[in-house]
C-alpha cells in the first residue's frame, strides 16, 4: 500500500487508519493489547506512517474502546466489567499531540456508543482539544441498533457514520443460504462471526433475499442500496476483498431505494429486529 500511495497526488487521496487498543485482545498488534495511551497511540501512527509512506493521516480513529462496553455480538452493558482503563481526556490529548504536529488532519471513533462520543466532544469542548468528526459502526439491515441513539448525538454534534459491515459479513449477499460453507469473511474468519451465529440471522437473511429478487434486484443491491440511502451514514464501507467484488458492490452502492422498498424493509425490520447486533 505505502509504494503505491508514495507514486499518487497525495492531496487526492483521503487516506483512513486506526490504532487499536486492547478491548479485543489481539495478540498481534504491536506485541499484545495495548492501552490506548499517549505512548501506544504515538508508536501506532509512526508505524503507519512508516509503512505507508506517507507523513500524515487525513482520519486517525480509535478502533474499539478502551473502557467497558458492551460490543461485537453483545447487547447489554454490565456494570461488574468494569476495567481500569486509560481515561478518555488521555487519550484525546495525545490525538491533539499528532494533529498539531501535522501527522493527523481529523480524529474518528469507532465502535464508539452514545456516552463515549458525547464524552469525547464534551472534553474537546470544554479543553479546546479537536472534536472527533466520525464513528465507525457496523450498520447493515440486520443491525440498525446505530438508530437508537447514536443518530440523534450524531447528528447534532455533527459526528459522521463510517458504516462498515454493509453487507453483514456476507450474510447479506444470501451466499450462505446455499451453502454456509461458501469462501469468504465468514468460513476465513469465524471468531469475528459471532454476532451472526444468532437464531433469527437465517430467517431475517432468507427475507431480505426474496424481498430484493421481488423487487429484481440482487442481495447485495438491496443491502448497499439501503445502506447508502440513510440520511445519517456518511460513507458506506463495502469491504470488497477482490476485484469481482468490487465491480459488483460499487455500482449496487447507488442503487435507488423507493418509498414502496423501503416500507418493505420496514415490515421485515418489525419482524425480524436487529437479530445480529
Amino acid at each position: 500500500v505505502g509504494t503505491w500511495l508514495a507514486k499518487q497526488a497525495r492531496d487526492k487521496i483521503i487516506l483512513a487508519t486506526k490504532v487499536a487498543g486492547p478491548a479485543r485482545s489481539l495478540q498481534w498488534i504491536r506485541g499484545g493489547p495495548l492501552a490506548l495511551d499517549r505512548a501506544n497511540i504515538r508508536a501506532a501512527i509512526e508505524g503507519s506512517l512508516t509503512r505507508l509512506k506517507t507523513d500524515y493521516i487525513d482520519l486517525y480513529q480509535l478502533h474499539w474502546p478502551e473502557r467497558n462496553q458492551p460490543m461485537f455480538g453483545q447487547w447489554q452493558f454490565n456494570p461488574e466489567n468494569e476495567r481500569e482503563c486509560t481515561p478518555i481526556r488521555t487519550q484525546l490529548e495525545a490525538l491533539a499531540e499528532l494533529v498539531k504536529e501535522g501527522k493527523v488532519r481529523q480524529i474518528g471513533l469507532s465502535n464508539e456508543h452514545p456516552w463515549g462520543i458525547m464524552e469525547f466532544v464534551r472534553l474537546a469542548d470544554e479543553l479546546g482539544l479537536p472534536r472527533v468528526v466520525s464513528t465507525q459502526n457496523a450498520y447493515h439491515l440486520m443491525n440498525r441498533t446505530f438508530e437508537t441513539g447514536l443518530t440523534e448525538v450524531c447528528h447534532r454534534e455533527q459526528v459522521g457514520l463510517l458504516a462498515y459491515s454493509a453487507l453483514a459479513f456476507g450474510h447479506l449477499t444470501g451466499k450462505y443460504l446455499a451453502d454456509p460453507a461458501a469462501p469468504g469473511r465468514l468460513t476465513q474468519w469465524p471468531f469475528f462471526g459471532q454476532r451472526y451465529a444468532k437464531p433469527n440471522v437465517p430467517a431475517a437473511v432468507g427475507a431480505y433475499v426474496d424481498l430484493a429478487r421481488r423487487h429484481n434486484l440482487t442481495p447485495t443491491q438491496l443491502a448497499l442500496g439501503f445502506v447508502r440511502s440513510r440520511w445519517f451514514v456518511s460513507s458506506t464501507i463495502i469491504g470488497a476483498s477482490s476485484l469481482a467484488q468490487l465491480k459488483e458492490t460499487l455500482p449496487a452502492t447507488q442503487t435507488p431505494i423507493s418509498a414502496e422498498l423501503l416500507a418493505e424493509i420496514e415490515a421485515i425490520h418489525l419482524q425480524y429486529t436487529n437479530p445480529a447486533p
